[in-house]
């Protein structure tokens, strides 16, 4: 039987003991069922949460799962692959096909929330093939702070996210990875392509590939590790890293992003002198 407990936000430690934080995550998992399906995106806090679910109940009793679809970034996949084989542990990759949900393609506020039930329900059907007893995935507290009603969806599901439940934020599990040795631990915030579309703008696969082949070419040309291409119709609104916005400021390198963006049909190609920030999408439901 899937046991099925709802998890509980907490604001995360702005100075945190990563000894201490480790020894609360290790005796969380001592905590639980095995079986466990650990929702696995391949970035940092959910590598944390499974490195430590691996090292406390094994490997023969954790799962690693990931899903795949068009609005899922490749990299996230290889960083998925690369993770789960060295901490041994048995991954599944499933199909979640979230642009053949009329709702989700329609790209309302809730969004979010509609991919989560999806791929919850998903996960549920898995768990009952392996008879897992628990599933768990990489929220962070800092994920509370931002409207994320996907958070929703799993809590309905009885997905638990020990981080969260810890009061460890984005920072705090940064540091947990590095303490872990996890190859990823710097990896800069990966997020679905949809986060790239405003709110009512119906999502496309052209639209989803147009965002990806644009985001790689920001980064071929400037450099910059962390960048976002919110997709305006038109517009190209162009974030990345406070502290990376000066490689755009570049004659020649404004010119060369600008030319190879509208190559992909974007009329106007801007920066947004704020950087980046998660959910900016998010601040257009504020007005």
């Amino acid at each position: 039987m899937l046991r099925c407990e709802k998890g509980k936000g907490s604001k995360s430690l702005s100075i945190i003991n990563p000894e201490e934080a480790l020894n609360k995550l290790v005796n969380w998992f001592k905590s639980v069922d095995p079986p466990v399906i650990v929702l696995f995106s391949g970035g940092v806090d959910s590598s944390v949460v499974l490195a430590v679910a691996v090292k406390v109940l094994g490997r023969e009793n954790v799962v690693a799962v990931t899903a795949v679809s068009p609005i899922r970034l490749g990299e996230d996949l290889e960083w998925a692959k690369r993770v789960s084989e060295m901490l041994g542990v048995k991954h599944i990759v499933i199909e979640t096909n979230e642009l053949s949900i009329p709702e989700f393609v329609a790209n309302p506020p809730n969004r979010c929330y509609i991919c989560k039930k999806n791929l919850a329900t998903k996960v549920l059907e898995l768990a009952q093939k392996l008879k897992a007893r628990t599933i768990v995935d990489g929220t962070n507290a800092d994920d509370f702070n931002d409207f994320r009603p996907g958070i929703k969806a799993f809590k309905e599901a009885g997905i638990r996210s020990p981080l969260a439940e810890l009061g460890i934020g984005k920072e705090g599990a940064r540091m947990l990875a590095k303490v872990l040795g996890l190859p990823n631990w710097d990896r800069p915030p990966s997020s679905c392509l949809a986060t790239r579309i405003p709110y009512n703008e119906p999502i496309t696969l052209e639209k989803l590939n147009r965002v990806a082949k644009a985001e790689e070419i920001v980064k071929r040309l400037t450099g910059v590790r962390l960048v976002r291409v919110r997709d305006h119709g038109y517009i190209a609104r162009i974030e990345v890293d406070p502290r990376e916005r000066r490689k755009f400021f570049d004659e020649e390198i404004m010119d060369r992003v600008a030319h190879e963006l509208r190559k992909l049909g974007y009329k106007y190609v801007t920066l947004d002198l704020l950087g980046y920030r998660s959910g900016s999408l998010n601040e257009a439901l504020q007005t």
